[in-house]
């Protein structure tokens, strides 16, 4: 089929989640009281969760779209200037409210802290002539759990597309993720809400929702994933850094292209999760946030090596 410019059809689709980090690197986390403390350079780097996975995605060759609200700002030109020339088919509205903005505190060994705003106003909405277009071109549609991108669900849902979202670090409790969380057919999340209690978010999420897989991210960890013929989470073992460790910023983004990499090509749930820890780890030996995604000529040479650390305790 031949297709017009402008209407060729994505592999995926990303809705929400585009932003400015600013980056500060400290000495310790938590960081120590005082008035003042001398810290390296601080940059910004375009970022948040959704510029995050369309540039994973476009890096490892899927074709990638992402529509998202941007503030006509030096930081809306600074991700514009990002995503220009990346693959990535980036459609943004202009937002009376800025582009939202996080600062990073990133410790010597690559943790972080990220304090982020929330800037969008609960009554922001994106129209359907300019999301509709989009949505009919997508495969797959990822969503990010911006409050506007819950209201694409009901058309996602008429157009019979499959859909995922991350949750970041819920805790099981916080109703804004629900939506999110039981209308969507792949769900991410990180251990650090929920903590000791994450197998039983997974399983609830699975319980409640139309889920055929709950991946859930433990850092250095690695990842447990759930899927309805699962008694209990597999662990996913850590994959090891092609270099040192040095921000951990936009890991779990990288992991989520990585296994939806995976998921689009036909692979089973536990290889996509191999994936995804492969570029996972791939980000944090870069610094900055989605500065240097994994392509997929690093992901065929990274494939095949040995995987980093013994299992974990699987969460109950």
């Amino acid at each position: 089929m031949t297709h017009q410019p402008g209407t060729e059809p994505y592999d995926v689709l990303v809705v929400g989640g585009s932003g400015v980090d600013t980056v500060v690197r400290v000495p310790t986390l938590p960081v120590p009281a005082a008035d003042s403390l001398p810290v390296a350079p601080i940059r910004e780097y375009a970022g948040h969760t959704g510029t995050g996975v369309a540039l994973g995605c476009a890096a490892l060759g899927l074709r990638t779209g992402f529509v998202d609200f941007l503030g006509d700002d030096p930081q809306g030109a600074l991700v514009r200037e990002r995503l220009a020339g990346s693959g990535v088919d980036f459609r943004p509205l202009i937002s009376p409210h800025g582009t939202r903005r996080a600062v990073n505190l990133v410790a010597p060994d690559g943790r972080r802290t990220s304090l982020h705003d929330a800037r969008d106003p609960l009554d922001l909405r994106m129209p359907p002539e300019h999301y509709l277009p989009a949505l009919r071109r997508a495969r797959h549609v990822h969503l990010s759990i911006t409050h506007f991108a819950r209201f694409l669900y009901d058309d996602i849902a008429a157009l019979g597309l499959p859909v995922s979202t991350d949750l970041h670090d819920w805790d099981g409790l916080t109703c804004h993720h629900k939506e999110f969380a039981f209308r969507s057919d792949l769900v991410f999340l990180s251990t650090a809400g929920a903590g000791e209690r994450i197998g039983a978010v997974m399983r609830e999420i699975l319980r409640e929702g139309r889920a055929s897989a709950v991946i859930a991210t433990a850092g250095a960890g690695g990842a447990y994933l759930l899927t309805p013929e699962d008694r209990t989470p597999r662990h996913i073992p850590t994959a090891v850094p092609p270099g040192p460790v040095v921000d951990s910023n936009g890991a779990g983004d990288a992991f989520t292209s990585g296994f939806l990499h995976g998921h689009l090509a036909g692979l089973e749930f536990g290889e996509c999760a191999r994936r995804g820890a492969l570029a996972g780890a791939h980000a944090c030996v870069a610094h900055g946030t989605h500065s240097a995604p994994l392509d997929a000529e690093a992901l065929a040479a990274a494939d095949g090596k040995p995987e980093a650390g013994a299992a974990d305790t699987v969460p109950a």
